[in-house]
């Protein structure tokens, strides 16, 4: 008896186990029969989103992908990969897609293989399309759909940093600052220096040296028109993005991250100019007027014999009240370049400011004899003043003989020091300008 119940016990097992045999082979082809249904799905909405992109239907396109996308766990990578492909092309919809769609256009393609070669070229395409109408927007003044299509490129190419560039000053020039501050903090992260190499010769006939294509400037040195040919690498950009990077912090009043951030580029350059003068124009906006003198000085001491920052030097000092150093810098300019116009007004008015100091102990004064002395005495020191202004202020008008204000002045003074026929001339000249 107990041998029988064994005997059934293990027919009983080996019952089941057929049993589960079968089963898992009914699973397994179920499994089977699926997959191939998917696959074929899938091949089908792709295949009809294909075709409905070559004839132009995008929202058809979106809608069999947005079949095949609830069956993309189900893909393999070569799959997936025209899936992205196809997604990022209807959504493209051959540019006339919305900035949304192109951001997402953009982001397929990235998850794209970028090793194809229809995935290249539709790149190429995106890139094509993207870049005239940054460049339209930009020269439309549209600066800020300008830094968005930059972006765009930028991202549709990470490998061309130039593009994040441009988005960075089409943000800043539309004022868009925190955007134009998130662009150029990416630029500085990725170290981008904008450096391009340059081909240039020299004019025979003008002496000038003028930049052109390589190509451009073979043929003119064959044709002997041209001389002194040459390459170079054009300036760097990273002075320019620290800059600006400050700048937009002092506008959005982060003063300590502006000071910051340039401190930071001085650091690896620290005989830069540029960057000295953008610091100086950093403390500068932010009233910090000795910070800016002691810097200009530094920025002089390298490079003494710049008209621009010796000018730059007076103005501050006579802003904060050193009048005789701002007249030496001026002096030193005028020196270097008698034909800087800003200078010699600058000198001229310096000049005359004594004027009403003078004029206004003249009005004290009584009638004794003292006085009287005195009078005469303060007379011949606003005859000088007149005098000392004079030379200034023709030279001005030998480089603007069109300056309204100069013309004035110089005609008031000439009738009060007495030229008649210099303040006739004067007066002649002002009321032409005048329009009178």
């Amino acid at each position: 008896m107990a041998q029988q119940l064994i005997m059934m016990q293990r027919m009983k097992t080996i019952t089941t186990k057929i049993k589960i045999e079968k089963m898992n082979k009914s699973v397994f082809f179920a499994l089977a029969v699926l997959i191939s249904t998917l696959s074929f799905a899938q091949k089908k909405e792709l295949k009809a989103a294909d075709k409905a992109i070559k004839n132009s239907n995008y929202a058809e396109a979106n809608a069999a992908l947005n079949q095949a996308e609830s069956m993309i766990s189900a893909m393999d990578d070569k799959q997936k990969a025209q899936y992205n492909l196809l997604r990022a092309k209807a959504l493209f919809a051959n540019g006339t897609g919305n900035d949304n769609d192109v951001d997402g256009a953009i982001e397929h393609l990235n998850k794209s293989n970028m090793g194809d070669s229809d995935v290249i070229e539709f790149q190429s395409v995106i890139e094509n399309s993207l870049l005239t109408k940054a460049n339209d927007l930009y020269q439309g003044k549209n600066y800020d759909s300008a830094a968005r299509k930059f972006s765009q490129l930028y991202q549709a190419v990470p490998s061309d940093t130039t593009y994040l560039y441009y988005a960075a000053v089409s943000a800043v020039t539309g004022q868009d600052y925190d955007k134009a501050l998130d662009y150029y903090l990416e630029l500085d992260k990725l170290g981008y220096k904008g450096q391009q190499k340059e081909y240039f010769a020299t004019n025979k006939e003008t002496g000038e040296e003028e930049v052109m294509d390589k190509q451009t400037r073979d043929l003119y040195l064959k044709s002997g028109e041209y001389i002194k040919a040459g390459e170079r690498l054009t300036e760097s950009k990273s002075g320019e993005i620290t800059k600006n990077i400050a700048l937009i912090y002092v506008q959005l009043d982060k003063k300590d991250e502006a000071i910051a951030a340039i401190k930071k580029a001085r650091e690896n350059e620290p005989d830069n100019v540029g960057l000295i003068l953008t610091e100086a124009d950093l403390y500068y906006k932010l009233g910090d007027i000795d910070s800016y003198k002691a810097l200009v000085e530094e920025a002089v001491a390298l490079n003494p014999n710049d008209v621009d920052l010796l000018y730059n030097l007076g103005v501050i000092s006579s802003q904060i009240g050193d009048n005789e150093a701002a007249k030496s810098y001026y002096s030193k300019v005028i020196k270097l370049d008698p034909t800087y116009v800003n200078a010699q007004t600058n000198m001229a008015a310096m000049i005359l400011e004594g004027e009403q100091a003078l004029i206004e102990e003249m009005n004290s004064l009584g009638s004794s004899a003292a006085d009287n002395k005195r009078y005469d005495e303060l007379k011949e020191e606003r005859m000088q003043l007149y005098n000392d202004a004079i030379p200034y202020l023709e030279n001005v008008l030998k480089e603007e003989p069109n300056n309204l204000q100069a013309s004035k002045t110089l005609m008031n003074i000439y009738s009060a020091i007495g030229d008649t026929d210099k303040y006739k001339a004067m007066k002649t000249r002002v009321q032409e300008l005048s329009g009178n």
